[in-house]
């Protein structure tokens, strides 16, 4: 065996051992410097404006550190106490629930054997008692894991400072490593740029504000557990399809139920003006050419949600999105 040859195998080694430690090493921490990263790309637009007029990349990255800080952190710290007394209450009126019996006044030939009734019933309570327990269980585990979890603040803050100041260095970087073409380099970025755009701001950030609409109308009208609902709201917000409609009908329809007309009709129209913000926002951050159909942003949502928890309503759309990137570079390559 040459000495050529050897270097070449023990190079090889030497770096799939190193890639895979540094895999296991930054795995605890990945998905907070993915979060830096897609809040680096988000606030660019405006890191750029602010950089005009200090021309300083150090004060600008802070300051929006700094506002980011204030906008994220400090509402969490005096909302979350809030959110757990609302969950727990959620919690013990699901363990007190009966489906069964306004179930049968709706469909009384259905429900008409007691047997079936139950065995609905019991599967109904069983389902809420689950994804209860589960909410539940979530908001105790980032109490007991608050250490950890504030040093995953500081990562994703970090991060973002970073990408904020250094972005032209990474991206130069990336170049450098991509094996493709320079023709198909510059294809691949600016459709990765548009598209991340059309799942960040046309679908996420449209979505959250959609929420954010539809709280203030379930503020304003007294609903219960109004905070818990606006979580609800904006995290449904962001699926395509579905939207604000899952969570304001039914309290709609509970509003209506209980006899009090105005706050149904209320929460009503903040629900139409939450789905129209959608219909007048979505063009303008999605051009024609960068909209990803709404089939491959659910299913990737969907996916994401069950491989990689609640941030995988971003990047499962945008892994999908990447996949067909590359292969619509490839399929339009000249030969």
């Amino acid at each position: 065996m040459s000495n050529e040859y050897f270097n070449k195998i023990m190079s090889i080694i030497i770096f799939i051992s190193l890639a895979v430690l540094s895999f296991f090493l930054l795995k605890p921490i990945l998905m907070s410097i993915i979060v830096g990263f897609i809040l680096a790309f988000i606030f660019t637009p405006i890191y750029n404006f602010l950089f005009k007029y200090t021309n300083s990349k150090n004060f600008s990255a802070g300051l929006l550190c700094f506002l980011l800080i204030i906008i994220v952190v400090i509402p969490f710290w005096f909302l979350f106490p809030i959110i757990v007394q609302q969950a727990f209450k959620v919690y013990l009126v699901s363990q007190e629930l009966d489906f069964v019996t306004p179930l049968k006044s709706i469909f009384p030939s259905l429900f008409a054997s007691e047997q079936l009734s139950s065995e609905i019933g019991s599967i109904l309570f069983s389902f809420t008692t689950r994804i209860t327990n589960s909410f539940v269980n979530s908001l105790s585990k980032i109490i007991l894991n608050f250490p950890s979890i504030m040093l995953q603040f500081f990562v994703a803050f970090f991060t973002f400072f970073f990408v904020l100041k250094e972005k032209e260095k990474i991206i130069s970087y990336i170049q450098s490593i991509l094996p493709f073409s320079k023709d198909v380099e510059v294809k691949l970025f600016e459709s990765s740029r548009a598209i991340t755009g059309s799942v960040i701001y046309g679908q996420i950030i449209v979505g959250i504000l959609q929420g954010i609409v539809l709280g203030i109308g379930l503020f304003i009208f007294n609903s219960p557990n109004a905070l818990l609902l606006t979580l609800l709201a904006c995290l449904v917000g962001v699926l395509p399809i579905i939207g604000t409609s899952i969570v304001y009908i039914p309290v709609t329809i509970y509003f209506f139920m209980a006899g009090n007309t105005i706050p149904a009709f209320g929460v009503l129209i903040f629900g139409f003006i939450s789905t129209l913000i959608e219909q007048l926002m979505r063009p303008l951050f999605v051009s024609k050419r960068a909209k990803v159909p709404s089939l491959l942003i659910l299913i990737g949502m969907i996916g994401g949600w069950f491989l990689l928890g609640i941030m995988g309503f971003v990047l499962g759309p945008l892994i999908l999105a990447y996949l067909l990137i590359i292969l619509d570079v490839y399929r339009t390559k000249p030969a």
